[in-house]
């Protein structure tokens, strides 16, 4: 279940005390610049791929990889986030690409310490672009930061057009929103103008994008998004 993050603090005497949840995300920012100096340092570019499940996070990836620009696949490597098993991790080793997979148990979210002990596994020489899927999630990823330098959110047509005004927190943080399954689009009664309008609304400077993993359509512009 996913805790909501609230700062506690009383007076006992002449001393503030802290409760703990209010170290918490301090913590997780702290260590976050540690993650993003080491990608910094290395040339890697950090993406933080959120979105709830079912919204299409791993086989968005699958046709990434399938219609990279670049030279070599040794150039991305990927970490995956579940609460349980492997399956998202060999997805994305079937195409050929490193990735370790993070289970979290019972968190609704990766953290920053989540992250910075995945990479202990992974070998980075050479990548150029690392993708991180978040926990299927549309509200507690949005509150850690893990050393990336994009946020890319993906909200499924399936899911409906009023998933972005209901969960703006999510929206708030995004560089780049994806609504995926487009190929669904005739199928749902998703209002596309309304929905990205109220992306706006929420966030001006968020860009919009509509894609088809099944198809590959929209795919080179979100590539284009990314390494800008």
């Amino acid at each position: 279940m996913c805790e909501e993050i609230h700062n506690h603090t009383h007076h006992d005497g002449n001393r503030l005390i802290v409760e703990p949840q209010q170290s918490l995300l301090s913590n997780n920012d702290h260590l976050s610049g540690h993650i993003r100096k080491r990608l910094d340092s290395l040339g890697i570019r950090g993406i933080n791929l959120m979105g709830s499940p079912g919204s299409g996070k791993t086989a968005l990836l699958e046709t990434l990889i399938d219609q990279y620009p670049g030279d070599d696949l040794a150039e991305l490597a990927v970490l995956e986030g579940d609460l349980a098993t492997n399956r998202d991790a060999d997805r994305i080793l079937a195409k050929g690409v490193k990735a370790q997979q993070i289970t979290t148990g019972s968190a609704c979210h990766l953290s920053a310490s989540l992250v910075a002990e995945a990479l202990i596994g992974v070998s980075l020489e050479g990548v150029k672009t690392l993708f991180i899927e978040n926990v299927g999630n549309l509200v507690c990823p949005s509150k850690f930061a893990l050393g990336t330098h994009m946020n890319l959110v993906a909200v499924s047509i399936p899911e409906g057009d009023d998933k972005p005004i209901k969960y703006p927190v999510m929206i708030r943080v995004a560089d780049v929103v994806v609504l995926t399954k487009a190929d669904l689009l005739p199928h749902f009664d998703f209002n596309l103008e309304r929905c990205r309008q109220e992306i706006h609304e929420i966030n001006h400077h968020a860009q919009v994008l509509v894609t088809s993993a099944k198809k590959g359509d929209g795919i080179s512009e979100l590539w284009q998004a990314l390494l800008k």
